[in-house]
């Protein structure tokens, strides 16, 4: 027997699940949320929540929006079950499941509604999750796509906006124009430097309008860098008969998730802010060396993984995980070439964090694929791998453990049938030609910049991709690993 999700309702669902020890009623709004997709309701959400039940924060409460056509079908599904959320964390031992209630009301799917909200005095924060795609950053030049059909519609347009950041620009002006001060604008994408991109793409779009405007956001507003971190997959018809078979709950928008959550940003909220520190958060000056530790630790050890992985023909991470010989090179790797050149951040443990993602990486209920770690490496592997390797270059560091992880994602290339990558063609024709001539992949100057004309980068890589070509996978990782010269 199965309970509908409701505030009526909770009192009935089974002791084992976590529900608000807090009168829903007590709650005013101060977050307005622009995209209410799953890692929102698994990550911030679930942070305020467990806030809320400390009776702190009540003046905090979530109102979401989206502006996409399938925002619309969230929308009537959480309002028919009173915004609340069914969270189920995943791990190999037990699933544990919480409800939420941090968000009490969801914006019409209407430009306009939205525009109102941001305008009013009480929404304190304005919050994002819209892809790092929604960003309408040029990936060629890292600037504002001011060219994007959607950013011109926007600039002609203005009145009736049909992206976030026209509907955030319009907001923003009226409330300015009804005397009250600007919301805080925090991005809590995955992406580095987001509160930086968001003030980007804001003032670019502010300057094709008015460039008063532009001038005012780059001075008065505040756009708090954030770090996140939580594994949250797509929630499948499977998973959502679990809640059902499992908890005794029918959601029809349940999450699923890790154990694991971090979130970490930068404490610049003029106009205050929840007090989250009291449930997990971190509040630091600058984020920039958390940034770095999570791109050349987390995400570097999932290309350092995904590549072999791929090669000896794994489908899931934590089966590659369970392979010792994966594992213990990318220990080597990061513990040999990575950390040293990391700068140490106060109270924070490199080596407990690498064995932290490993543990995450092997967490089974997640099924998190090798085939989507392996996609869009022309993209990746300059934010993951290549500045480490610049930084060896600059200290005379070792590097032939990053020169291996190179050429493993070079054979990658040149061996998939299913290349998942922007510059798919141009990879696999270099990586082909490297077999016989290994400079010809380091030419991919979109990629590697000048780093492969670097004499001894281009050298190690050389050595270790003719080797990754002469050898078996397993030859080649079982040689790094006893520290065997190639």
């Amino acid at each position: 027997m199965t309970t509908d999700l409701s505030l009526s309702t909770l009192s009935q669902l089974p002791e084992r699940v976590s529900v608000p020890s807090y009168a829903r009623a007590d709650l005013t709004p101060g977050i307005l949320h622009i995209g209410m997709g799953n890692f929102h309701r698994a990550h911030q959400a679930v942070y305020l929540d467990r806030l809320f039940d400390l009776g702190e924060g009540h003046d905090w409460a979530i109102v979401g929006a989206g502006v996409m056509p399938f925002d619309a079908e969230r929308r009537a599904a959480l309002e028919a079950q009173d915004w609340l959320t069914t969270v189920v964390e995943l791990s190999p031992e037990t699933y544990d499941a919480r409800v939420t209630g941090a968000m009490i009301d969801f914006c019409p799917i209407d430009a306009q509604a939205i525009i109102q909200r941001i305008a009013a005095p009480d929404i304190r924060i304005v919050s994002l999750t819209i892809t790092e795609g929604g960003y309408f950053i040029d990936a060629a030049t890292g600037h504002f796509d001011a060219a994007h059909p959607d950013i011109r519609h926007d600039a002609e347009t203005p009145e009736s906006p049909v992206t976030v950041f026209g509907i955030l620009l319009a907001g923003l002006r009226l409330r300015r124009e009804r005397g009250h001060p600007p919301p805080a604008i925090l991005s809590c994408d995955n992406i580095p430097e987001n509160g930086d991109v968001t003030r980007q793409a804001l003032a670019g779009l502010a300057g094709l309008i008015a460039p008063e405007l532009q001038d005012w956001i780059t001075t008065d507003l505040a756009f708090p860098n954030s770090m996140v971190d939580r594994i949250t997959p797509a929630t499948s018809p499977a998973k959502r008969a679990m809640v059902a078979d499992t908890f005794g709950i029918n959601d029809a928008a349940p999450v699923v998730c890790e154990p694991f959550s971090q979130w970490v940003m930068e404490d610049h909220f003029p106009l205050g802010r929840p007090a989250l520190e009291k449930v997990g958060v971190q509040f630091v000056d600058d984020i920039s060396a958390y940034e770095t530790m999570k791109l050349r630790i987390l995400n570097a050890s999932h290309a350092a993984l995904s590549y072999p992985a791929a090669l000896l023909g794994y489908d899931c991470v934590h089966e590659a995980v369970a392979d010792e010989q994966i594992t213990g090179w990318v220990r080597k790797l990061m513990h040999e070439e990575v950390i040293p050149v990391l700068a140490p951040i106060p109270g924070v443990d490199y080596a407990r964090y690498l064995a932290t993602c490993l543990d995450r990486f092997a967490n089974p209920e997640v099924r998190d694929t090798i085939a989507r770690l392996c996609q869009d490496g022309s993209n990746r592997q300059p934010k993951f791998i290549l500045p480490t390797i610049a930084d060896a270059l600059k200290t005379g560091g070792p590097l032939d453990g990053l020169a291996l992880e190179v050429a493993l994602w070079c054979r990658y290339c040149a061996e998939s049938e299913a290349l998942d990558d922007p510059r798919a063609e141009a990879l696999r024709d270099a990586a082909r030609r490297a077999r016989q001539t290994p400079a010809a992949f380091l030419a991919l100057t979109e990629v590697f910049g000048t780093l492969g004309q670097n004499e001894r980068f281009a050298h190690a890589f050389a050595r270790q991709v003719e080797a990754v070509w002469a050898c078996e996978v397993r030859s080649v990782l079982r040689r790094a690993l006893d520290g065997d010269a190639v």
